[in-house]
């Protein structure tokens, strides 16, 4: 491939993903992005990344690889507790407050994973409303787990994790909520509980999509970590979209490095990453 043609196709790479996922591609990530599509470049043939591109653009393959490529780019990690202050508000503020406005029927909390990768996030806060169930609580919940890749989305549904991914679940919980694999194929995983797998639902979701088929009255969206990859003008259009699906009241909670991202005027900071609807 010519030198002249590099950078055309380059940029066009980069539109093209940001266009639809939100992601932006600058140049200091370029070997990052690379070292990710590298099973996508030997699947092909290519030779090099320049080599993938020319592929994908000129030789037809784009249709094919697209959504390879963005299961690839936009697959992020994620843990049990990660940034755990968020489940405190949960539990000590959020559900307390929804109990007490609750009609004389059980309250019913609606809680929406917006980035659920392979379902951490999600099971962690499976856990700690059980846990709040067995400490007397009395309420049910559903929790929506949604993400741009479907390879996550089926871990996700599987919910079998190793054990140094469930290392930050207290050993007490994890005797609790997980079940050891048997079969030689398992060995060292466990599995989360079928009582709180079927409290979890998992959707393919494109946040950059215009509309979203989500219930309009959730009462807390984590959203954590998602923004910091988005330019000013998608997130800015992500939390207008997110807003919109919140009950007036409902919480919105985002990465501890996003909080100067979420500006809305129906957005308030209630604690550092957490924004409250009014």
């Amino acid at each position: 491939m010519s030198q002249a043609l590099r950078p055309a196709h380059d940029q066009r790479f980069s539109d093209l993903i940001r266009s639809r996922t939100g992601i932006q591609l600058p140049v200091h990530r370029r070997q990052m992005i690379e070292s990710r599509l590298r099973p996508r470049i030997a699947a092909v043939g290519a030779t090099g990344f320049e080599g993938y591109l020319e592929q994908l653009f000129d030789h037809g393959l784009l249709d094919d690889e697209l959504p390879l490529v963005i299961d690839l780019l936009t697959t992020n990690k994620t843990d049990f507790y990660r940034e755990s202050a968020h489940f405190d508000v949960l539990v000590d503020k959020i559900l307390p407050e929804t109990i007490r406005h609750a009609t004389p029927h059980a309250p019913r909390l609606k809680i929406w994973s917006a980035a659920s990768s392979e379902g951490a996030e999600a099971y962690t806060a499976a856990i700690v409303l059980a846990e709040a169930q067995r400490a007397g609580h009395r309420f049910s919940y559903a929790i929506l787990g949604t993400d741009i890749s479907h390879r996550m989305l089926e871990r996700a549904r599987r919910a079998i994790y190793t054990a140094e991914q469930l290392s930050p679940v207290p050993a007490e919980l994890r005797a609790r909520y997980t079940m050891a694999g048997r079969a030689p194929s398992h060995a060292g995983t466990a599995r989360i509980v079928p009582e709180l797998r079927d409290r979890v639902q998992f959707m393919h979701l494109n946040l950059m999509d215009s509309t979203y088929p989500v219930d309009r009255d959730v009462d807390v969206i984590f959203l954590r970590n998602v923004l910091i990859y988005f330019g000013p003008e998608d997130q800015a259009a992500v939390i207008a979209r997110m807003a919109g699906h919140l009950r007036p009241g409902g919480y919105l909670m985002v990465g501890h490095s996003e909080s100067m991202v979420v500006s809305h005027p129906q957005m308030k900071q209630h604690s550092p990453s957490v924004f409250r609807k009014t």
